[in-house]
Formats: C-alpha cells, structure tokens, sequence
C-alpha cells in the first residue's frame, strides 16, 4: 500500500508527530503547511494529501459549509490530536497608534491566511463576543460581515507584513508563535481569544474511512498507534521536546518551556467526542460562520471508527 500522506503545521504543536517519525517508525510523508487548516482542507479534497492535523475550528467550517448535495465535503472527522483550548493572539502593526484596544477592531480590516481557515473563522467568534455582528437584512439570508476586508495573505509572514504596510489591520495567530515576533518589536499584541473547544483534530479522506460498518483504513489505524507513542514519548521527554522546538522549529527555549505548560495531548488520538463537535457547530452558527438546516451536519462530520 502507498504511504499516507499526512498534512501537518509545521509548529510548536507538531513536536509528537516528528517523535512517532523519529522513535516508533511512522511510515508516512509528512507534508507541511505552514499556511494552515484551510490549505488543508484545499489538498484533501484535490487528493493531495490522505490525512490532515489541523485546528477544530477549520475542519468543521469547512464541512459546515458544504451545501452541495452530491458533495461529501472530502474528509471526516477521525481522531483528537490536542485536548486544550488554543490562545489565539491579536496582532497588529508595530506603529499603529489608532488601534489601541480590541474595541478597535471593529469594521476594520482583518487579514487571514485562507477563507475558511482557523484565522477567519476565529475572526467571527471574536465579533460575536463583543457584539459585533448585526441581524441580517430582511431580503437577505445572511448577516452582513463584521469587518470592512478579509484580506486573504496565506502565510503568517504575509500577514505580519501587512499589518505594517496597512495592507490589514489586525490578524491572529497562535500566542507563542506571535511571541517571537512581539519581542522583537516587529508587531504589537493587541488582545487573545482562546478557541472555546478543544484545539486541533485529525481527519481522514472520506476514501480511508470505513462505510457500513467497515474499519478505517489499516494506515490509518497505525498512524494512531505511532501518534500515541510519540505523544507518550513528548510528555515522557521534556528537554528533548524543548530542544526540538527550540532547534528546528521557530521558538525559543524559554517559550518552548512555557508553551508546554499550557499544552495537553491526548493517550490516545482515535476518535473524536460527539459534544465537542455539537459545541463547535453551535458557537459557529451563533457567530454567522456556519447555518442550521444548512451543510453537513454535525453527526455526519465524524467517521464511525472502529
């Protein structure tokens, strides 16, 4: 059989994929995607990559989002890959002496790395909590956006240099790798918001995951057993993962220490909860990213794995 090629973001959180590589034989192409969940959703569904490790908020926008009947979205839901919330900071320019608050923000503009990504999605949630979204229109059958531009830039390099150049106002991004960047004064922190679900899942090619009862594809099955080990070995071995993050990836030792602090996978990543699924669909619909009676339900988004 051919290897599975799994789409990953190749930060901080991807330390126990590269321990399941690197100690307990993971026999897979790691395929990175620094630009996110939303790029992945985009390879799934052209049959680039078999499996993706991405943000919650993401994959079931993205299947929320289908309306086309004789569309199975491309993917489902199969496993858990972290079980605490993510801390989303709020970026934006260096000398951007308008924006002094989160109260800033509103009808402003946003930059994102994709429609539909965790940026944009969390974008939503963010006005939906301080009461930014409006009713839609009475001849219209959606609200209208909360901001003036998304402003879609693809990487977190892209949109660190538009909040500078005024191309966007604000963006987000995951708290510690922002970090780097508010330390050396190159962007300014303006607020966080934490994900109110847990952060990141792992979905399968709807080709991989078993029908009519069948089981998930063996690949599958063993890129679970392989993830279990190495996240076992990441909480057995903080210094190496330390020294990991701190080596190849784009974070210090100090903050590499911190994060870790914040972070909890799960002993074991194969399936997913029915209720964190039903949370994330209901926060999204009340925020005007995703609508009841519309796309692909929330019982239908996770595969039957066994």
């Amino acid at each position: 059989m051919a290897r599975l090629r799994i789409g990953y973001v190749p930060e901080h959180f991807s330390t126990p994929i590269h321990f399941a590589q690197a100690h307990y034989g993971l026999d897979a192409e790691l395929i990175a995607f620094p630009s996110g969940t939303g790029h992945m959703v985009t390879a799934l569904r052209s049959g680039e990559i078999d499996v993706g490790i991405g943000l919650t908020e993401g994959w079931i926008a993205g299947l929320g989002r289908v309306e086309e009947e004789d569309n199975d979205g491309g993917y489902r839901l199969v496993g858990t890959y972290v079980e605490t919330p993510l801390c989303w900071a709020i970026s934006t320019g260096a000398d951007r002496p308008d924006i002094v608050s989160v109260e800033s923000l509103k009808g402003s503009k946003i930059g994102v790395s994709r429609i539909g990504s965790g940026s944009y999605v969390m974008g939503y949630v963010l006005a939906d909590q301080h009461h930014w979204l409006q009713s839609p229109a009475a001849d219209a059958g959606t609200p209208p956006p909360p901001y003036s531009q998304f402003v879609v830039l693809n990487t977190f390099e892209n949109l660190r240099k538009a909040v500078n150049s005024g191309e966007a106002d604000f963006f987000m991004w995951e708290h510690f790798t922002s970090k780097k960047y508010y330390d050396s004064g190159e962007i300014r922190r303006v607020g966080e918001i934490y994900t109110p679900w847990s952060s990141w899942k792992i979905v399968a090619a709807t080709a991989l995951v078993g029908k009519d009862g069948a089981p998930l594809d063996a690949r599958v099955q063993d890129l679970f057993a392989k993830l279990d080990l190495g996240i076992k070995h990441f909480n057995e071995h903080k210094d190496e993962a330390v020294a990991y993050i701190s080596t190849a990836l784009d974070y210090s030792e100090e903050d590499a220490r911190e994060w870790l602090k914040t972070v909890r996978f799960p002993e074991k990543t194969q399936g997913v909860d029915p209720a964190v699924v039903e949370n994330t669909v209901n926060v999204l619909r009340k925020a005007g990213v995703l609508f009841e009676g519309r796309g692909i339900q929330p019982e239908v988004m996770i595969a039957k794995t066994r």
